[in-house]
């Protein structure tokens, strides 16, 4: 195991499995407070009188909002304070947004707690990253980060169907409730099991000017930069899709019972890409799978531009496309995301909360651009996807040099 922590820490330290397993439990609280609430849109929609049907796509948007902004803080904090000081009060936080969330009187109020459960979610996304990132680098990274995004996608493909069981016995503010309990069982297993993984030789002080030198350090590297953007890209197709989904399924193809399964299929081929990418990522590189996937998802983009013209009505159709589109997605994100990270060992924390920022801020405000030009069709998604590829697709070049599919040694370390 190419483990970079102390040798103290490494005795204490859970199996890699284990480990796999928490930090993609942390992720999946995420997960689980986006798509969890998809079946509950039309309740929503009702319960607070909303006119505009598209408003309710915001309950994601402000929670990806949150999530943005909460990640320029965590990895700071985390680099003075360590992963796990940070980790835990977040996730208790993360709990009681929850439940505050379901008592909220008013739509307006339900947005702005949303926002407070994003920020406290952003630390997950932010942590997790830097844990990994501790102990591996490069394309070990990479393979750690995909396993971990494959056990997390497990829960988009139950999370509607567990939404939907819900709302069969209780009504829609209970999925709150269940975000709660399960926040505060993740992170007594975090306390029980988990040291901390910083190395104290790179702890960091919070100070202004050195948080300041990271984030231009990260801004200052032309590939670090270039798939931080492309991923903010990538994402917000996806974003784009999970503020619509319900509403394709129920108003573009008149199939809203048929939805936790079809939207199970498509996380299914998602996750199906992260296990393929966590087993050839070490050997073909993370530059060529990613760039492949690339341009696969540009096509697929294409073809479900087509096909929203030729076959309008045709749900198995766009259900085939869609998966192998959003599977892309699966080899794209977490390979972006370690070659982005790949320079930044001594200063992980610090730049993966940046970068994560930017690319969820990036992401959401494309996504929910997508997802409001919803029309009962599904066109204006299937552009979304075409434009966001072949922009990822150029940003990727720009930071390449225009050399696409490359497989460089090493990266140097960026010194603080």
């Amino acid at each position: 195991m190419q483990g970079r922590t102390p040798s103290s820490l490494k005795k204490a330290m859970p199996s890699e499995r284990e480990l796999v397993v928490m930090m993609a439990s942390l992720m999946a609280l995420n997960a689980l407070a986006i798509d969890t609430m998809l079946p509950a849109f039309p309740d929503m929609t009702s319960a607070f009188g909303l006119s505009d049907a598209n408003r309710v796509q915001y309950v994601i948007s402000s929670y990806l909002l949150g999530m943005g902004l909460g990640s320029l803080f965590y990895g700071p904090l985390s680099d003075r304070f360590g992963r796990k000081t940070v980790m835990l009060p977040t996730v208790v936080c993360y709990s009681l947004f929850s439940l505050a969330c379901a008592f909220a009187p008013s739509f307006e109020i339900l947005l702005g707690l949303r926002v407070g459960q994003g920020l406290c979610g952003a630390a997950m996304g932010v942590l997790v990253a830097a844990v990994i990132r501790d102990r591996f680098e490069g394309d070990a990274m990479a393979r750690r980060m995909s396993l971990i995004f494959m056990i997390f996608m497990i829960v988009p493909i139950i999370a509607p169907s567990l939404g939907a069981v819900i709302l069969l016995i209780a009504p829609w503010r209970a999925i709150f409730d269940l975000f709660a309990f399960l926040g505060i069982g993740v992170a007594i297993w975090v306390w029980w099991r988990l040291p901390e993984t910083l190395d104290p030789k790179n702890v960091i002080p919070i100070r202004t000017d050195r948080i300041l030198a990271v984030w231009k350090k990260v801004t200052s590297n032309r590939v670090a930069l270039a798939y931080v953007m492309a991923s903010g890209m990538a994402i917000g197709a996806l974003y784009g899709f999970l503020n619509a989904a319900e509403q394709l399924f129920g108003d573009a193809f008149g199939a809203r019972e048929f939805f936790p399964i079809g939207f199970a299929i498509i996380a299914i081929g998602i996750a199906c890409a992260n296990f393929t990418n966590s087993r050839i990522v070490e050997r073909y590189g993370a530059r060529r799978v990613s760039h492949a996937a690339v341009l696969i998802f540009i096509t697929m983009g294409l073809l479900q531009l087509i096909a929203s013209w030729l076959f309008p009505a045709s749900l198995a159709l766009f259900i085939a496309l869609l998966t192998i589109n959003m599977a892309m997605i699966g080899f794209i994100g977490s390979n972006f995301s370690s070659i982005a990270m790949q320079p930044f060992g001594a200063m992980a924390g610090a730049a993966s909360s940046f970068q994560n920022t930017v690319r969820t801020l990036l992401g959401a405000g494309i996504g929910t651009a997508i997802g409001q030009q919803f029309d009962g069709s599904v066109t204006p998604i299937a552009i979304g996807f075409c434009c966001c590829g072949m922009v990822s697709l150029l940003i990727v070049a720009w930071g390449e040099r225009g050399r696409l599919f490359s497989r460089p040694g090493t990266a140097p370390k960026i010194p603080m």
